[in-house]
């Protein structure tokens, strides 16, 4: 394996894991099935390789915004065939490792996820999320018409994590907490940028599906931001993360470049 191969293959392993410490490093257990409020509209994905400090962020977020969610977890979401997927609105995928989020399901789960959403289920990718929406050899939705993701410059630069300032089509500019997140180069609508131009924020249909990606977490914690400076409060990012999150939900199309 070369150098070059190396650094890639370790970096996608630890792509997007939510952490302030190593201890934080850990993904969701996989011991339950579908949580409380059967009937919600929102699926949030916390299996296998999902970050569950990002889960417990999302959960918080969507608390605050009073929309009813479940967690799935990686054996329950095998066992859902494509119409008890369809049931929900919205499917979540979070932060985490997508190499371990894809190898934690299945052809049949990815397959019935993606038929889902093209019968008119909606999609969320968060950081590893949109890289697990993508073609990723590591069992992806390919939701992106062939499209793979590699990560934003800053990966190549050595740098694992830091606040990245992405602007919007409306031209709004927002400091966001970044961690091994992709660009999201060579597929959708782009509805925000990276500093170097690429996609932060993209949006497209899958059939009847609506699809959202995001490289960055504007659902991100205060604590997520010790040693860190932000321009943009904590509660601004949230607002952010709220309207990618309704406009997920409700298959709405934002504003785009």
């Amino acid at each position: 394996m070369t150098a070059t191969i190396a650094r890639v293959a370790l970096a996608a392993a630890c792509a997007c894991f939510i952490a302030t410490s190593f201890t934080a490093c850990r993904a969701s257990g996989d011991d339950g099935g579908i949580s409380a409020h059967a009937s919600a509209p929102i699926l949030l994905f916390n299996g296998q390789g999902a970050s569950s400090e990002d889960v417990e962020a999302l959960g918080r977020l969507l608390v605050r915004e009073h929309l009813d969610y479940v967690t799935v977890n990686s054996p329950r979401l095998r066992r859902m065939s494509a119409s008890e997927l369809q049931e929900y609105r919205l499917l979540i995928f979070p932060g985490g490792n997508f190499i371990k989020m894809g190898n934690g399901l299945n052809a049949a789960a990815t397959s019935n996820i993606r038929t889902a959403i093209e019968n008119g289920s909606h999609y969320l990718g968060i950081c590893a999320g949109a890289f697990f929406a993508g073609n990723s050899p590591y069992n992806g939705l390919n939701l992106t018409a062939g499209a793979r993701f590699g990560f934003y410059a800053a990966e190549a630069r050595g740098i694992r994590k830091a606040v990245v300032a992405i602007t919007t089509a409306g031209g709004q500019t927002l400091d966001q907490y970044w961690e091994d997140g992709p660009q999201l180069t060579g597929w959708g609508a782009v509805v925000a940028k990276y500093p170097d131009g690429t996609p932060a924020t993209t949006q497209g249909a899958f059939g009847n599906g609506r699809v959202i990606l995001t490289g960055v977490h504007p659902e991100a914690p205060a604590t997520w931001r010790r040693g860190m400076a932000f321009r943009t409060p904590a509660e601004v990012d949230h607002a952010y993360a709220a309207t990618l999150i309704r406009a997920a939900l409700n298959g709405e199309s934002l504003p785009r470049y």
